[in-house]
């Protein structure tokens, strides 16, 4: 299959070359050269600007956008609502806000164009273990969209979870999850860490992912964050947060669900920027092994 992407980042470069990796053609944009030519050195064919781009696309074009939340998705689909013809496909795979997208899907469909919004989970390992997608919008186009999602997901690894937004709304679930499991761990290290027993956090975490109800990759990641480096030195004990923990705890607001876990991690976040911890570095840690996040240095 033939497809346009748009945004080589983090995610969006390794996307692309996993794509390659499974037979599909790949048609590529970025702001920046230095991506593409990345891409078109793994095989991908570059395109100097949308309008290039969608003329290098044949039959029913699908176009995926892997590009931040806001503004730069606002541009991009009006650019490309004026390129597309009826039928044709826009995947905002990015963290948008799952209100935001039901109405870009509105827009969108006045023009005879379909949007999916596409949640995906998988940071910057996804090209070597796939890419868990959950995706909403119409049936038929999800349909068509099906062996791209193949393509980027492991065995089983992906879902349409209904009409438009939904994916967007449970892939902004998941990261609020994740907010929360996160803090859990950082919270449970520091208190091992303050303990008078000379406990080897990292293989703590390495015995933990056999048979423990509370393995996960996360907690994986945290014994590569601590390998060799228990201490986390040079970690500024500054948590940064993306977006989808403000927008979990203010869809529970809405829905009226008492997120007690979610909205406190997300708070505890706020006030790591004013504190210092063993707990507000692991979780700055634990970012940056799953998705490349920017780490402040001491």
């Amino acid at each position: 299959m033939k497809i346009g992407f748009v945004g080589l980042g983090k995610m969006g470069g390794k996307m692309v070359e996993r794509l390659l990796n499974h037979g599909h053609e790949v048609v590529v944009y970025n702001l920046t050269s230095k991506e593409v030519d990345e891409a078109v050195s793994k095989g991908a064919v570059a395109a100097k600007d949308l309008t290039d781009l969608v003329g290098k696309l044949d039959g029913r074009k699908l176009v995926w956008l892997m590009v931040p939340a806001g503004k730069p998705v606002e541009e991009n689909i009006a650019e490309l609502v004026s390129l597309l013809s009826k039928d044709d496909i826009i995947v905002d795979g990015g963290n948008s806000y799952w209100r935001e997208t039901v109405e870009r899907g509105k827009k969108v469909a006045e023009k005879g164009i379909h949007y999916i919004d596409c949640g995906t989970s998988g940071g910057v390992w996804g090209l070597q273990n796939g890419y868990c997608l959950m995706y909403g919008g119409e049936k038929g186009a999800c349909d068509f969209a099906e062996p791209i999602f193949k393509a980027l997901a492991p065995e089983n690894g992906y879902i349409r979870c209904g009409e438009s937004g939904s994916g967007h709304m449970v892939k902004m679930v998941h990261n609020g999850i994740e907010y929360g499991m996160m803090q859990a761990y950082a919270e449970g290290f520091e208190i091992m860490k303050k303990s008078p027993y000379d406990v080897d956090l990292e293989k703590i975490s390495r015995v933990w992912m056999q048979g423990s109800v509370v393995r996960s990759w996360l907690l994986e990641l945290i014994g590569n964050a601590l390998e060799g480096n228990e201490e986390l030195d040079g970690i500024k004990p500054y948590v940064s947060d993306s977006g989808e923990g403000r927008w979990t705890v203010q869809t529970a607001i809405d829905f009226d669900v008492p997120a007690h876990a979610i909205t406190a991690s997300l708070f505890t976040r706020f006030e790591s920027r004013e504190n210092d911890s063993y707990a507000y570095k692991l979780l700055s840690a634990m970012r940056n092994q799953f998705g490349g996040h920017e780490i402040k240095k001491d």
